[in-house]
């Protein structure tokens, strides 16, 4: 029982390959298939988080491949759906961006001995982003309301980043309490 939350972290990771090629060849970025993979490989997120918690068996490899398979399965949904013409540019720009900026700063902040946590602002964002997402592709090209929580996940997902730079910023300007 002690592996099930990594098995699940690792399920999670294999499930992208197979979303990616799913959602690929889906006409119009439409696909029920794509959805329920994206959606069960989501569900695993909240899972794998829970039995860590609860069985009291939380690791170092699930600290960083958990973040990362959110953000690798969040990333490809976003990238293939915009190839399909159903997001804008604006999308994958905003959602990779800010990616890319959190793991540029991570690296720097590990080098001083600085671990990012996880904030609740951050697993909203993920849920809701996650969420719209899988109604993206459940849905026709042109339903408004996926869209409006597509944004909405972001603008969470925006407001989850500037907490981390911030929390991380004012942690790393502080003076070491160290002689």
């Amino acid at each position: 029982m002690r592996y099930l939350p990594n098995a699940l972290t690792i399920a999670r990771l294999a499930a992208i390959p197979v979303f990616i090629v799913v959602l690929w060849d889906a006409p119009g970025g439409h696909s029920v298939v794509a959805a329920l993979i994206f959606g069960v490989a989501s569900l695993t997120d909240y899972l794998d988080g829970y039995l860590a918690r609860r069985l009291n068996v939380q690791s170092r490899f699930g600290r960083l491949a958990d973040p990362l398979a959110d953000r690798l399965l969040i990333a490809s949904a976003v990238l293939l759906l915009y190839y399909h013409d159903r997001v804008p540019l604006l999308v994958p720009l905003l959602v990779l961006g800010r990616d890319v900026v959190l793991l540029s700063g991570l690296g720097f902040a590990a080098d001083k001995g600085y671990e990012l946590s996880v904030i609740y602002l951050g697993k909203t964002a993920t849920f809701v982003l996650m969420t719209a997402l899988f109604c993206v592709m459940l849905t026709t090209p042109g339903t408004l309301w996926p869209d409006v929580l597509l944004y909405i996940g972001i603008g969470l997902s925006l407001a989850a980043g500037a907490v981390y730079i911030a929390t991380v910023s004012r942690r790393l300007g502080k003076p070491s309490s160290s002689p």
